[in-house]
């Protein structure tokens, strides 16, 4: 997974180095992510930040803190834009609210805007950085189908995931249920809040008491967290599987708590991400998505295979607007 260039394509490849011609290595880059509450973002800004370091640019941070808080990340656009930074990176908390693509629209008529992670449904960026979310539910799907074979018993499983209005949710949940087609595993219940940790843990809680047991726990990391704490207390453990990857996943895989979860090496998002606004400020647009592969992470995993941030990492905020 270190040498994951080699997977972007030729053409996205030969876009990126056009900014060794003359693409300023002076600029500010301004970094707007949905929040921090989850540990996957810490990964995609550590490796933003590592690779903005190697390129001597500066770096302004700033969490929506959340996915209901449109409003917020449309304030935080103005911000950047009054910090004449000269790329915005922006995680998206809404694929397409009217007002936040407007707001990017106009942002990007003086600097270029990079989508980072999240999909966002706009003709003014310069470049998008990820992963096709669907493509991560196609595939642990088809890994469960593989556990669970149409000619086995029948096995039931609940979703937690996150809420509605961000951009991942459905496409990851269309791909896992594509995967999971013709197997003996079926989704019976979805329930869905924003990805931090107690908004996840309630819907843990409310998938437990609605009805009996589920033979599988398939969600979003801060769940699987806070299933497997739960696991530990409890006669019954269901098959836990992370629709991503964070720290606590990694060590649940490791460990063998978590069974399987894709891994779409997000600090090599943010590295991407980085070289891709560099690129952007050498007037270099990107017509593809530019991404690493995904892969699936299988319980007993290698600790070095899961490339993450230092457990102790945080990246420094700039002041919240008031």
């Amino acid at each position: 997974m270190k040498h994951a260039y080699r997977w972007i394509s030729c053409a996205a490849i030969a876009a990126i180095c056009v900014f060794f011609a003359g693409a300023s290595a002076a600029r500010d880059l301004c970094v707007l992510v949905p929040h921090f509450k989850d540990e996957y973002w810490l990964s995609v800004a550590y490796g933003i930040e590592t690779r903005a370091q190697e390129k001597g640019l500066s770096l302004h941070f700033f969490e929506a803190g959340g996915y209901r808080a449109l409003s917020r990340q449309i304030q935080q656009i103005a911000a950047c834009e009054k910090l004449d930074a000269g790329s915005i990176l922006i995680g998206a908390v809404s694929a397409d609210d009217q007002e936040l693509l407007e707001t990017v629209s106009r942002a990007a008529t003086r600097r270029p805007v990079i989508g980072l992670v999240n999909e966002l449904h706009s003709h003014a960026l310069m470049a998008r950085v990820g992963v096709d979310w669907s493509d991560m539910g196609l595939l642990l799907g088809k890994h469960l189908a593989s556990l669970f074979p149409a000619d086995a018993p029948p096995h039931q499983a609940v979703l937690l995931t996150g809420p509605p209005q961000s951009s991942w949710t459905a496409p990851l949940e269309s791909g896992l249920r594509k995967g999971l087609s013709g197997s003996a595993l079926s989704i019976e219940r979805v329930l869905a809040a924003d990805t931090g940790n107690s908004e996840q843990l309630r819907i843990l809680e409310q998938a437990l008491a609605q009805g009996p047991p589920p033979d599988v726990i398939i969600g979003s990391a801060p769940a699987i967290e806070a299933a497997m704490a739960l696991a530990r207390r409890s006669n019954h453990a269901p098959l836990l599987v992370a629709t991503y990857i964070s720290h606590s996943v990694a060590r649940g895989l490791v460990n063998g708590q978590v069974a399987a979860a894709p891994f779409d090496n997000p600090m090599l998002q943010g590295t991407l991400a980085v070289d891709a606004a560099v690129a952007a400020m050498g007037g270099v647009r990107m017509r593809e998505l530019v991404g690493p592969p995904i892969v699936i992470a299988v319980g007993g995993a290698a600790p070095d295979t899961l490339e993450l941030s230092p457990a102790d990492y945080f990246p420094t905020l700039d002041q919240p607007l008031r």
